[in-house]
């Protein structure tokens, strides 16, 4: 069969790699179309765009790129017209797949959604578009299945990638210049430039208040060292770039950045403390429209707060302080990972990919 692939980040380049990987097990004659990046590339087929190409996070940095957006929207569409896929296979990046969904609809093309927008989370009009424009729908969170049903629409949960991700994670030694024989609380403040430059300051003041601990920064690979040095301005603090998995797996701790790490650190039991504040404006629209109680999808996965978030306000040097010490409890930490075992058990177990790829075949010839 042929299938054409859109994955416009860094997770959907991992989860579209794996289910890529499943598909050729089970389809022999498989070939791929992709936009994504280099792990869909291990895979196999034509690279068309890399997702760095399409990285634009933000209002404003959607609004000063609209052009180029615009431009890759209608390069896409007659890409897909010169390909003539069996089927369309869009992984999450809601804002450009739903409109090549709706394109690829009109012109019968079948139209596969593995991972879905976070429709539950706000826009949840949304859902009336998507019924009309994806054939099939595959969710990774157990309560997205019973949110969709509100509205009349059968998908299938197929179980979190990450599980499998994070189980075929080879442990790996971290650098010599970062190993420590203290225990490690490991910080993890996203990705993005001004994310970091609010969210890093604030987890830094932990470090002169836990002294018997080596603090470790899992850093983004889209900036500099001298960046991270700036704000850390002389700390005892220590920097490792595209290891996350590997401080994480020795880390005894760690402060989050609300987001896919989360979840992550987690799915490695770790204790952790869920960090977020963003401009005062952006806050207040994003309250106005998030219909969710909490940001950290362990406990929206769990239905009650497993982890301790500090958002917005909340968010002070006080506070970590306090949360971080009862994290370091002995008490705390068994509870806490009481709870990441459970949450292991919600998240439908191993093989995520594997049952994704499975049902995509046997609904392309049923139909």
């Amino acid at each position: 069969m042929n299938y054409y692939i859109i994955a416009g980040e860094a997770s959907g380049d991992l989860h579209a790699s794996n289910l890529m990987k499943e598909l050729k097990l089970m389809d022999a004659d498989a070939r791929f179309r992709f936009w994504g990046g280099d792990l869909m590339k291990e895979q196999g087929g034509t690279l068309v765009k890399h997702y760095k190409e399409l990285a634009f996070m933000g209002f404003t940095e959607v609004l000063l790129n609209l052009k180029t957006i615009l431009n890759n929207i209608e390069f896409c569409k007659k890409d897909i017209l010169s390909d003539k896929p069996d089927v369309l296979i869009l992984v999450d990046y809601p804002g450009f797949n739903l409109r090549i969904a709706e394109f690829a609809k009109q012109r019968n093309i079948k139209v596969f959604y593995y991972i879905s927008p976070q429709v539950w989370a706000w826009k949840q009009s949304r859902v009336h578009k998507i019924k009309r424009i994806v054939d099939k729908m595959f969710v990774i969170l157990p309560f997205e299945k019973a949110f969709y049903k509100r509205f009349d629409y059968s998908v299938d949960f197929v179980g979190h990638p990450l599980l499998d991700a994070i189980e075929n994670y080879k442990q790996l030694p971290l650098p010599l210049s970062v190993q420590t024989n203290k225990p490690i609380i490991a910080l993890l403040p996203g990705s993005r430039k001004q994310e970091i430059k609010t969210m890093l300051p604030l987890m830094l003041s932990a470090v002169s208040q836990f002294k018997d601990y080596c603090f470790i920064v899992a850093a983004a690979p889209s900036q500099s060292k001298e960046f991270y040095h700036q704000i850390i301005n002389g700390l005892d603090v220590k920097i490792v770039f595209n290891e996350t998995y590997a401080l994480l797996q020795r880390s005894y701790a760690a402060l989050v950045t609300s987001g896919t790490a989360t979840l992550e650190t987690a799915l490695f039991a770790v204790p952790e403390v869920v960090c977020y504040k963003g401009g005062a404006i952006s806050y207040a629209i994003a309250k106005q429209l998030v219909k969710v109680e909490y940001v950290s999808l362990a406990n929206l996965i769990m239905e009650k707060e497993i982890v301790k978030e500090l958002i917005q306000t909340e968010l002070t040097e006080y506070n970590i302080k306090t949360e971080l010490e009862k994290i370091l409890n002995p008490d705390t930490r068994s509870l806490m990972m009481s709870n990441y075992t459970e949450l292991k058990t919600k998240l439908g177990g191993l093989g995520a990919s594997k049952k994704t790829a499975m049902l995509m075949i046997d609904y392309v010839k049923k139909q």
